[in-house]
């Protein structure tokens, strides 16, 4: 067999959280492995991971033996202590889930029984107790969460990075433009800046490019992911909310609706909405990459899927469009805000993987193929979660690695 000069043992795509925890957790669990990590931007966690609410979810939401049950479970223990280890801003907060209307009575009940289903204990309340955690919001019902947190997940992704020892390259040296990976030698990765660097095994976890870069290695993901922007607010008054609330989410979707989420420095965050975005990264209506927007046209799921939800998707446009819908819709459990206490903040784009018959992948979705290991879905709880990802992230790609032996 040909002889080849690598660059490392594992070369990981993406240096989000997932991506971070994957280096760490290769040079945790079999150490002297040589990772390195490429990330076209000049730092860690500048999309999904650094573009989010900070929460650390407790799992409740999701449906009993997935891995988003699993994993979110452990996921957040496991962040608590991690930042509790390193000193990394963070607060066991406990939330509520509120029921404003009578229909969502029995979904908040069915949350009840997930919730008990997956470990986490819940507390039911009426709305007198509603007041006792939140004076300034409105339910029929609610229930009370109390291992959900908060935390910089920014500063997690730091600190993984570090802690890794792995040999991270950001920017130019990070972009990949070009992935040949032949079975019987390795994965050879031309990056923006004319490099080659080459490994033994790939790990794909470039989030909202994951899809492409599966097929830039010659394997094909199945799915295409269609990016969800999700528009926030910051509360200018944020006395009107103590900790965390969300409302019921319709198990159809898998977004969680807009919520209020107090977060580390004490400010508190509204939103996000859920509208297409016009590009990978489209934080704003006035970002449109035409390629990028042919590509998730072109795909037979995105026509299925907005066949299907197009109810859904024209409430979340007039949210989008219009600051007084959206007031509207925070108004419903806290009737105390006026549109002019909502200023604008940042907006995040979810990476949602869809297949080819519409159906939005609601679990986190991890497929391997010829020394590579790709991560196809991974949006919230994937933070809260990342450090049990990054495991078994990193123990495929050691199976993968000891299967191509010693070269």
């Amino acid at each position: 067999m040909k002889k080849v000069a690598y660059d490392c043992d594992v070369l990981v795509i993406g240096g989000g959280i997932v991506g971070l925890a994957t280096a760490y957790a290769l040079t945790r669990g079999a150490p002297g492995t040589r990772v390195t990590v490429l990330e076209k931007e000049p730092g860690p966690a500048r999309h999904q991971t650094g573009r989010n609410s900070g929460v650390i979810h407790s799992g409740i939401y999701y449906r009993p033996g997935s891995l988003k049950a699993k994993y979110a479970v452990r996921g957040a223990a496991e962040m608590i202590k991690f930042c509790a280890e390193y000193d990394i801003a963070h607060e066991v907060t406990g939330k509520l889930i509120v029921a404003t209307e009578r229909e969502e009575l029995p979904r908040l009940h069915a949350l009840v029984q997930r919730g008990r289903e997956n470990g986490i204990p819940v507390r039911e309340l009426g709305p007198a107790q509603i007041a006792e955690y939140e004076p300034e919001v409105r339910g029929l019902a609610a229930i009370h969460v109390g291992t959900t947190g908060i935390c910089d997940y920014t500063a997690v992704a730091a600190r993984l990075a570090e802690a890794s020892g792995a040999d991270i390259r950001y920017g130019a040296r990070g972009a990949v433009v070009r992935i040949d990976r032949r079975p019987d030698l390795g994965v050879a990765v031309a990056t923006a800046d004319g490099t080659v660097v080459r490994g033994k095994v790939l790990v794909n976890c470039a989030g909202l490019h994951c899809d492409a870069v599966a097929r830039l290695t010659g394997d094909d993901p199945g799915m295409r992911i269609v990016p969800f922007r999700g528009e926030y607010f910051d509360l200018v008054r944020p006395e009107l909310v103590r900790g965390l609330v969300y409302p019921v989410p319709d198990p159809a979707f898998p977004f969680l609706g807009v919520h209020l989420t107090r977060g580390v420095g004490g400010g508190v965050h509204v939103g996000p909405n859920a509208v297409p975005a016009l590009a990978r990264e489209g934080y704003d209506w006035s970002v449109v990459r035409p390629r990028e927007l042919a590509g998730t046209i072109g795909w037979p799921g995105s026509w299925h899927m907005a066949r299907h939800h197009w109810r859904y998707g024209a409430g979340e446009l007039r949210r989008s469009a219009s600051k007084s819908a959206f007031t509207s819709a925070v108004r419903r459990l806290l009737p105390a805000v006026r549109a002019d206490d909502l200023v604008p903040s940042p907006a995040g784009v979810r990476a949602q993987a869809v297949l080819r018959d519409g159906t939005l992948v609601d679990d986190f979705l991890i497929r391997e193929g010829a020394r590579a290991v790709h991560v196809l879905n991974a949006p919230s709880p994937a933070a809260t979660a990342s450090l049990p990802i990054g495991r078994e992230v990193a123990r495929r790609a050691l199976g993968a690695l000891r299967g191509v032996g010693g070269e």
